[in-house]
């Protein structure tokens, strides 16, 4: 084993951080996003983190500067080099293995579309190694505590729990419950876990071997992303089988809303958006409509009521209902755009529309980044029709850009989002329209409240006004993972504690942004490549751009 790092920072907690993505080197969705940015939020509160994650090529082509901290010959069977280094100001621990992590595209899935086969041993040797580090491996820097990120770091916790000598203590994180890491019992042993850890339950689930499992069962805290969410996983409804466990174990439970970067999220300041605008002003938002409805080949009729969704194209997001429904809002003056990638089924049916409705319906049926910031900028509702939704970041993304969020009422949307029913429009205080339960019928009938509110230009910019003012921020959701982290570890927050303060009204003013000149538009280019554009081009597969 060579260590060759110097010594680490002083803080008041030393925090290591372990997951299976992390933006912006590699993400599928809002996990990704969250490990991205909490880091960040948790500094200012005294908590170093460092984050351990595999050693995907993207991930490994970001450490601009990096070394070799250790090698370890033999994790689970694994020759280990474990990189350390810095990039895009995240400190990170990379866990270089070629033969586990070396392949192209999605990091779970195969060229299939499948998972890879081998996916349990892929985060076993995750979760070993940041145990390992947890126990002390490296010689200058040991953690206080440990947060760990769904399924691919459940088993942290128990492999830290059958290792000899002190440990730290665990939080774990629950982003989705539906994705639970199951495989079968016989693997115990590639696992590298005593028969102990199955036979007392700690990993044991229904007979196989469940990460999701094991975090539940061992960890010392539990923290899922949203409040309501916490509550929903204890029911046997949409407690995936292991509502039970949650029930049991619900005094260390706790839910805590995520939250989003606002400097990645500022649409005066976001390269994607082609006319720069101040959170809150609307005029700009409209003439970004027009050029989105030209640059995608839509009528640019400022009274056609524009619906964006930006997600993974999956049953649980609802996007089989949304295709289903389209050809009925095309009855009316409805245009819709759909942006992600999912299941092969629903992408089809997407596709078929836009063949079928070229003036009413575009699709861009691959991932973009852009176009996903860029969407929120332009169109006058998002819509977010999950069957469950642990906590959800399009909401955030929408209401800070003033795209009014049309949302089933499950989980994180119904923590975030004021239904526009008829006393919270009086009171001036609605920021979405929310429906349940999550059909196609529901959904048509969200969507022409929301076309009826649309045509109250003054309450619909008020519906606007109150989402750009909804604190969609990490601010107060950092200090909740502070004061948790720290409790666990029997620590004092850093941070002055607000729990004397008022809490602002919903329609204070917020702080304005330190910058409020407006910059130039950025105009994209037209079919004749008359007028440059200052974006770099992204791919438009399935669009008439």
């Amino acid at each position: 084993m060579n260590q060759i790092h110097g010594p680490a920072q002083d803080t008041t907690l030393r925090l290591l951080s372990v997951a299976g993505e992390m933006y912006p080197f590699v993400k599928t969705g809002g996990l990704g996003d969250v490990v991205g940015s909490l880091p960040a939020v948790l500094a200012q509160h005294g908590i170093d983190t460092r984050t351990v994650l595999p050693g995907y090529p993207a991930v490994l082509r970001a450490l601009s500067a990096h070394h070799e901290t250790v090698r370890i010959d033999n994790v689970l069977g694994y020759a280990v080099t474990l990189r350390e280094g810095r990039a895009h100001g995240r400190h990170l621990y990379v866990v270089d293995v070629p033969e586990l992590y070396d392949r192209p595209g999605n990091p779970y899935l195969g060229p299939d579309g499948q998972p890879w086969a081998d996916n349990g041993i892929r985060y076993a040797v995750l979760c070993r190694v940041a145990a390992l580090i947890g126990a002390g491996e490296l010689s200058d820097w040991k953690p206080d505590a440990v947060l760990s990120h769904d399924w691919h770091a459940g088993l942290v916790a128990a492999y830290l729990k059958y290792m000899p000598g002190p440990t730290p203590a665990v939080a774990h994180v629950i982003h989705n419950l539906a994705f639970q890491g199951l495989f079968p019992r016989e693997m115990m042993g590639a696992f590298g876990l005593p028969d102990q850890a199955y036979d007392s339950g700690d990993v044991e689930f229904y007979g196989q071997i469940g990460f999701m499992k094991a975090a539940l069962q061992v960890s010392h805290r539990l923290i899922s992303v949203s409040p309501t969410y916490a509550e929903e996983i204890q029911t046997p409804e949409e407690g995936m089988g292991l509502d039970g466990i949650l029930r049991a174990r619900s005094n260390v439970l706790t839910g805590i809303l995520n939250g989003i970067d606002l400097r990645d999220w500022n649409p005066l300041t976001d390269p994607a958006v082609f006319f720069p605008y101040a959170v809150g002003d609307l005029a700009a938002r409209r003439a970004n409509k027009r050029v989105f409805q030209a640059e995608f080949g839509l009528p640019q009729n400022p009274d056609a009521l524009l619906l964006g969704m930006v997600s993974r194209l999956t049953t649980q997001k609802g996007a089989d209902l949304l295709a289903a429904l389209a050809p009925r809002l095309f009855e009316d003056n409805i245009q819709l755009a759909v942006v992600g990638t999912g299941d092969r089924d629903i992408m089809q049916a997407f596709m078929q529309l836009q063949a079928r409705y070229p003036k009413n319906c575009i699709c861009h049926l691959r991932y973009s980044e852009t176009l996903g910031h860029r969407l929120h900028s332009a169109v006058d509702a998002s819509l977010i029709p999950s069957r469950f939704e642990p906590c959800g970041l399009t909401q955030f993304h929408a209401l800070r850009y003033g795209s009014v969020p049309i949302a089933a009422r499950v989980g994180g949307l119904s923590d975030t989002i004021v239904d526009a029913n008829s006393a919270a429009v009086m009171e001036g205080v609605a920021n979405g329209i929310l429906f349940a339960p999550t059909t196609e019928d529901t959904m048509l009938l969200a969507i022409r409240r929301a076309q009826a509110l649309f045509r109250q230009k003054a309450v619909w910019a008020r519906m606007q006004r109150n989402g750009a003012l909804h604190d969609v921020s990490w601010e107060t959701k950092g200090a909740h993972y502070a004061r948790l982290l720290m409790d666990m570890t029997g620590r004092h927050p850093m941070a002055r504690e607000a729990e004397n303060a008022i809490a602002p009204r919903r329609g204070d003013p917020v702080s304005s942004p330190q910058n409020t000149t407006r910059p130039a538009a950025r105009m994209p280019r037209g079919r004749n490549g008359e007028q440059a554009s200052s974006i770099l081009p992204f791919p438009r597969t399935g669009t008439r751009a």
